[in-house]
């Protein structure tokens, strides 16, 4: 079996940790964290303890030198103790705690006091900041039946308490139970088979490998992680919208997976993005930073919520790998961990190194973001890097050696010739309007050619967008039975336009039912901007997409507009 991951191993030394704590008999080495400081935070830290404003008598018990220095405690001398004197006191003036809390210690916690203070009277940091230390193992009756050391931390505390062990359950209850433990899923049948029919004693380790091999053993992990770095798929405030950073839950599964060591996780979740030549898994593990609560309400103050989310990130690390609250820093020095408010704002300087803004915008990929290929799509994404500047080199290397070849085709080449060149395939309509002044023109409507009627001069009215009414001078055409397309039908219209500096507006070509909630679509023009209409009745069901640049004025100009069909504004492509 492969060593377990550093995750597991944490929790499994916590776990080991209150075994050893349980198993300890009464004859074991006192330890403040387990055996006195409780007695004093539930009699005595109301009044002697962190919080200053509450505190009598200047004395505080949560901290060795200062209740030295007050001879609460005098380290090796019980008798010449006040604490205990106090506490042993009958005298209601004297006794400890005051006969009014209706409070009082036992003899058997005043028994460990006295102990404890015997002993010297040590104090411990917070279980925190305690290095572990591999304990002894506890010496067990029935030695047989230990297969692990924790075995023997387990049978120590049963057999202090008179009991014995369950008999062993039987394969398939295991294979049940283990799946769940590492997988959080029902395992599969016919692995569950295969260890059940084994008559080894490494089919157990062997199934436990295959759990360990599954993608679905760091899925399980993963979600104490994601729970604790604040994971969300939702910004978490104001509309609570998508927030699309499922990159990062799945970089942390294949964390556990790869069996990452703890400190190359740990400097990725916190830094990966300023590491020197940062890999795309060690930016995107950063995100650790960014999974904070955020929001777009319009009535915050900016450097508020800049503040919160600094305040968010240092707690959070804080939470996770300090293995402690540090929030109370916030205000004040901590009144229970040693963390000064000072020390908190200097850790606190390092997360407001960040380009997050105080505003999400309500949209799901809030910059900065870092576009992220799917796995299979990595290696080619890593060659297009390469493959893309030289790419375009080789484009502009082209265009410079052809520009002599172009120049001297430029200079015989004929209208006619490059008019044969445009392709017309699936062209509906084509009317050239060049004849000059007469009363007809000739068009070709679906490769038919036929001869319309033109109107020397006319006036347009603007239609559903309102504005100027546009006096045309020139050739106008009406056709019955051209441009009828469906709203799912994609088409194209192009023309030569010239059109003056004036400020105007209206269709160049168009198809619209006026009567009809101007039913149908359109070549715009407005402020020598080209756009379309497509529109099922205006303005309920519509689309208008027009061109953001101008073209010039009083110089013909080939325009074109294409619409895919989509009955969407990014379906509409417009083109000068």
């Amino acid at each position: 079996m492969r060593n377990l991951p550093p995750f597991l191993f944490r929790s499994i030394l916590v776990s080991w940790a209150l075994l050893v704590a349980q198993a300890a008999s009464a004859d074991s080495p006192l330890q403040y964290n387990r055996d006195i400081r409780p007695i004093l935070a539930e009699n005595c830290f109301t009044c002697h303890g962190p919080d200053s404003a509450a505190r009598k008598a200047d004395l505080r018990l949560d901290r060795r030198e200062a209740a030295m220095d007050m001879g609460a405690i005098v380290p090796g001398d019980p008798d010449e103790s006040e604490l205990l004197r106090r506490v042993a006191s009958d005298d209601p003036e004297e006794q400890m705690p005051p006969a009014t809390t209706k409070m009082h210690l036992t003899a058997e916690q005043q028994d460990l006091l006295r102990k404890w203070i015997a002993a010297g009277a040590q104090y411990q940091p917070h279980w925190s900041m305690i290095a572990p230390v591999r304990p002894l193992l506890p010496a067990v009756k029935n030695a047989e039946w230990p297969r692990n050391p924790i075995d023997n931390f387990i049978l120590a505390r049963l057999e202090a308490a008179g009991l014995q062990p369950a008999p062993e359950a039987d394969r398939r209850t295991l294979a049940r139970r283990v799946s769940l433990d590492l997988t959080g899923l029902p395992p599969d049948p016919e692995l569950v088979e295969e260890f059940v029919g084994g008559d080894s004693e490494e089919d157990y380790a062997n199934y436990v490998d295959r759990l360990l091999e599954s993608v679905h053993w760091g899925e399980h992990r993963a979600r104490y992680w994601l729970d604790i770095a604040r994971y969300a798929d939702t910004n978490g405030i104001h509309f609570d919208n998508y927030r699309e950073i499922w990159a990062y839950r799945d970089c942390v599964i294949d964390a556990f997976n790869r069996n990452l060591p703890f400190d190359q996780f740990t400097i990725a979740q916190l830094a990966g993005d300023l590491l020197p030549s940062a890999s795309l898994d060690q930016q995107i593990a950063s995100g650790f930073n960014r999974c904070n609560i955020t929001t777009n309400e319009g009535g915050i103050i900016d450097e508020e919520y800049r503040v919160l989310y600094t305040r968010d990130r240092t707690e959070t690390v804080g939470q996770v790998w300090l293995g402690m609250t540090v929030g109370c820093a916030v205000c004040h020095d901590h009144k229970f961990d040693p963390i000064a408010q000072r020390e908190f704002y200097e850790m606190a300087a390092f997360f407001n190194n960040t380009t997050q803004a105080a505003k999400d915008g309500n949209i799901k990929d809030t910059p900065p973001v870092i576009k992220v290929p799917m796995l299979t799509d990595r290696p080619r994404w890593e060659a297009l890097k390469a493959e893309v500047p030289a790419a375009h080199q080789a484009v502009e290397t082209r265009r410079t050696q052809a520009r002599s070849d172009f120049d001297t085709w430029l200079s015989s080449a004929k209208p006619d010739q490059v008019a044969a060149t445009i392709p017309n395939e699936s062209l509906h309509l084509h009317a050239a309007l060049n004849e000059g002044q007469g009363a007809t023109t000739k068009i070709t409507i679906d490769g038919a050619a036929s001869e319309v009627a033109i109107a020397e001069s006319a006036s347009w009215q603007a239609g559903p967008s309102g504005g100027h009414a546009l006096e045309v001078q020139g050739a106008v055409c009406e056709l019955a039975e051209v441009g009828d397309f469906e709203k799912d039908q994609p088409f194209t219209c192009a023309a030569w336009v010239r059109l003056p500096a004036n400020d105007t507006s209206g269709a160049i070509c168009a198809r619209m039912d006026d009567a009809n909630g101007y039913r149908g679509w359109d070549l715009w023009v407005q402020r020598r901007q080209i756009g379309t209409h497509v529109i099922h009745r205006w303005s309920d069901d519509a689309l208008k997409v027009v061109g953001k640049n101008q073209i010039p004025a009083n110089e013909w100009t080939h325009v074109a507009v294409s619409y895919d069909g989509s009955g969407k504004a990014a379906g509409v492509k417009v083109y000068y």
